[in-house]
């Protein structure tokens, strides 16, 4: 389903750590929103940022999102790529780690559910 392309292995394993301390520095709120993607009220897509499934979680879809573009930026800046592609090795990650019943955002605009 997923399908990252000329990223590096060091971009990679760069951008496995860096979500590893989003989750770990925030397990209160990892959970939330492990508990969020499996309800099927927030998703996740191709580029590495939520989508709220509803219009009562944007809020929280815009902080986790704003958490997500600075990482990404950072880590864009310290590997010299794009934020676009960190943020695309981030959603693998993401899909890989999520709980069952998280909807995905493909690139064709299509949602699938895990």
């Amino acid at each position: 389903m997923w399908r990252l392309t000329k990223m590096t292995p060091r971009l990679f394993a760069v951008a496995v750590v860096g979500l590893m301390l989003v989750i770990s520095s925030a397990p209160a709120d990892a959970q939330s929103l492990n508990e969020l993607r499996a309800s099927g009220a927030i998703g996740e897509a191709f580029d590495g940022f939520a989508r709220a499934r509803g219009a009562s979680m944007q809020g929280k879809v815009d902080d986790i999102n704003a958490q997500r573009r600075a990482i990404y930026k950072q880590r864009a800046t310290a590997q010299g790529v794009s934020a676009s592609q960190v943020g695309r090795v981030y959603a693998q990650q993401i899909f890989n780690n999520s709980p069952a019943g998280t909807w995905f955002l493909g690139e064709s605009g299509s949602w699938t559910r895990k």
